[in-house]
């Protein structure tokens, strides 16, 4: 007895069941009419492997946390500069600067 083929389109509608829709495998096969051990080759067929998926997301991980560092330095030589103290900037309020002095 041999075993029986299915469309691509069959296995396109029956893996979403499993990995969208987080359906079990056995409630998937028991619907369908097709073998659980089919439906894990098919499911393992089209999902990603985990290490890959861990990989880009350690990777994007690691750009973003260059990202953030160097956002982080601009931001803290941005309040460095902010911290100085100005020498055009009058230390008393009723001081007027030299240079406005000149101009009157």
């Amino acid at each position: 007895m041999s075993t029986p083929r299915f469309i691509p389109e069959f296995k396109e509608e029956a893996v979403p069941e499993i990995i969208d829709r987080k359906y079990f495998v056995a409630e998937v096969s028991a619907q369908l009419g097709a073998s659980a051990h089919s439906l894990y080759q098919w499911v393992k067929a089209v999902a990603p492997d985990k290490s890959e998926k861990q990989a880009r997301e350690l990777l994007e991980a690691k750009s973003e946390l260059l990202r953030l560092r160097a956002q982080l330095r601009r931001v803290e030589e941005e309040l460095d500069i902010l911290k100085r103290p100005h020498g055009t900037l009058p230390r008393n309020p009723n001081e007027v600067p030299f240079y406005q002095r000149s101009l009157a």
